[in-house]
């Protein structure tokens, strides 16, 4: 078996369900490329543990590979970008992602620090072709509880001000337990759209409202912004597509899969107000206490297919609900993203 498996059910939902639906170029605005050489620690507990169960790594071949087996007769482009955490060193993931880029030709951005200066910053992303900025909440100074991280714990004004001053690509995954909805994850974002509008701002996973009462009333409140786009990245929740759509516009909402962990063969429900994925028993090893995750066996774990193949197809029924075309179909797929990274000018 190669990087992993196509069943006859995933061959079957690609023709018939997504092949017509795609167009021929894509662009995932969302990936994360990283090699198992660097991979010194485990996750600190501010990150969620399943995704690192489903694949030890993610070389910029592998996941040129994983298109090619997922998407047969299209031609797919991905913005990378490292994983990291605490305790790794920075400088060394962001150095392969640079590499990867070069070497594939593959738009990166930078996986920055808070502590790390504008003119810093500069330097690398302009000397290292970077398009703009990644972070994560687990770089938050480590003496403040997770529930109470912001954005700019990890994502500085100063920094964003660079970003906004270069017209970087700013690529947000927010923090905190009330996700899209948490009021001040919806102040603060409302912060960002005013004072930051030349930042090409992507509010990562549409804020990582898995589940409508993720959301609150933030698509109410954030329906006045000009500025924000939205990925859908490992979101398979058709609500929120389609409330993302309705409220921003088939300009503002972009793909992104999130890869490598939507290779991962599942099928996401709710349960008790939290997201659970049903995986096979044993395909990604023990998954005892693991949260988020269920195993199933025999027939039922058979009609399991692609957690992005889920994604996709949430999407596909968002777009018909709301009745956009196919060139609105084609924007969120590939000319926002190519709109916004044709944008990123380094002198």
């Amino acid at each position: 078996m190669g990087l992993f498996e196509v069943k006859d059910i995933d061959k079957k939902i690609y023709e018939k369900e997504l092949f017509d639906f795609l167009p021929d170029k894509m662009i995932d605005i969302h990936t994360h490329v990283h090699s198992k050489k660097n991979k010194k620690t485990k996750n600190t507990d501010r990150q969620v543990l399943w995704p690192s169960l489903v694949a030890e790594e993610n070389t910029g071949e592998q996941l040129a590979e994983t298109y090619r087996l997922m998407f047969p007769g299209k031609k797919v482009t991905p913005l990378i970008f490292t994983t990291a955490n605490r305790n790794e060193d920075y400088k060394v993931t962001n150095s392969y992602v640079a590499a990867e880029s070069k070497k594939l030709e593959f738009p990166a951005l930078y996986f920055s620090m808070p502590w790390e200066k504008g003119r810093q910053l500069e330097h690398k992303c302009k000397s290292g072709k970077f398009l703009g900025l990644k972070s994560y909440l687990s770089f938050a100074k480590e003496d403040k509880p997770e529930a109470e991280i912001e954005i700019f714990d990890f994502f500085p004004r100063l920094q964003l001000e660079t970003a906004n001053q270069n017209g970087w690509i700013v690529m947000l995954h927010i923090p905190r337990h009330g996700r899209l909805g948490d009021p001040v994850n919806l102040r603060q974002l409302l912060d960002i759209d005013e004072r930051y509008p030349n930042a090409k701002v992507i509010v990562a996973h549409i804020g990582r409202a898995y589940l409508d009462s993720d959301a609150g009333d933030a698509f109410n409140v954030l329906s006045g912004t000009k500025n924000l786009m939205f990925d859908f990245s490992a979101n398979t929740n058709e609500n929120m597509m389609y409330l993302a759509l309705k409220t921003f516009g088939s300009d503002r909402v972009m793909f992104g899969s999130d890869l490598p962990i939507t290779r991962m063969r599942t099928k996401r429900i709710i349960r008790n107000n939290t997201y659970v994925n049903l995986v096979p028993k044993g395909l990604y090893g023990d998954m005892t206490g693991v949260p988020h995750m269920e195993e199933i066996s025999g027939a039922e774990a058979e009609t399991l297919t692609y957690f992005l193949y889920e994604e996709l197809l949430s999407f596909k029924r968002a777009a018909i609900k709301l009745g956009i075309d196919k060139n609105e179909a084609k924007a969120v797929l590939h000319d926002n993203a190519k709109r916004i990274i044709s944008g990123v000018k380094h002198d």
